[in-house]
């Protein structure tokens, strides 16, 4: 049933998904989500060298490089894949959707939790940026190339260097 739901919430993000059987043999984001909940699984048992080496071959076969560590909920979509990063704190909550060349990764400055957590409902432009132990609302849009680096109140839309341009509320 799960699954259902997720090919579900794909085809309405995507208007070019037309079956469920296309999604699952040529979406590198489906192939890189299937690989990280397997490494994902691994890393919880305490196998992480077995996750880390299902993580780097997805990362060989789709561009696309989750760290076996990352929290992810249901029904992320990651769209076209190429180049995204999700870092190893990362959380990621509910029917997100991530376009290519996006990274969710830390500063270098800090230990422990350093990077984004995405609350429900975030789409986040291609080629953005957004780093740091930071937390971005729910139902937030962030603009392709945008660089976030602070806290996002939810129902927001933020382009450029973390301007926010449109409060929903």
């Amino acid at each position: 049933m799960a699954q259902l739901s997720f090919f579900k919430s794909i085809k309405q993000r995507d208007p070019a998904a037309k079956s469920s059987l296309q999604i699952l043999l040529f979406y590198p984001g489906v192939h890189a989500l299937i690989s990280y909940r397997v490494a994902n699984f691994l890393y919880r048992h305490r196998l992480k060298v077995i996750a880390e080496i299902v993580s780097a071959v997805s990362r060989r076969k789709t561009g696309v490089e989750i760290h076996p560590a990352a929290v992810i909920g249901k029904r992320l979509f990651i769209d076209h894949g190429a180049g995204v990063v999700i870092g190893e704190t990362a959380q990621i909550g509910d029917n997100c959707t991530i376009y290519q060349g996006v990274t969710l990764g830390g500063t270098g400055k800090d230990r422990g939790k350093r990077h984004p957590t995405l609350l429900n409902n975030v789409v986040v432009g291609a080629g953005a940026k957004v780093l740091g132990n930071i937390t971005i609302g729910n139902n937030v849009k962030i603009g392709a190339n945008a660089i976030v680096l602070t806290d996002v109140p939810d129902n927001c839309t933020v382009v450029g260097i973390g301007r926010i341009i449109r409060k929903n509320n």
